[in-house]
């Protein structure tokens, strides 16, 4: 696979708090950021892999759903790992 043990973990360290607390919505999200930029790359190679786009955009909608979890529960935590993350340019 093209995540090995160590990168996830390194993933949660950086953006959860700790590499072991792999339910946090911020290390959810950078994983899912992540999935869905290496998705985006295969599939600008191949087209019509339409199995792929429909992983694709259930990823994107999970990320989603985190993120409006994270927005409506601490909007600073929200801001960080935008902020983070840089997945907007302007930020609520």
């Amino acid at each position: 696979m093209y995540l090995s043990k160590e990168y996830k973990a390194d993933i949660f360290k950086k953006f959860a708090e700790s590499e072991t607390n792999t339910g946090s919505a911020e290390g959810q999200v950078a994983l899912f950021t992540h999935r869905i930029a290496h998705l985006t790359e295969h599939l600008k190679k191949n087209k019509k892999d339409f199995s792929t786009q429909l992983a694709l955009q259930k990823l994107v909608g999970k990320r989603r759903s985190l993120l409006a979890y994270l927005y409506k529960k601490d909007i600073e935590r929200y801001r960080a790992i935008i902020k983070a993350l840089k997945l907007r340019d302007i930020i609520k």
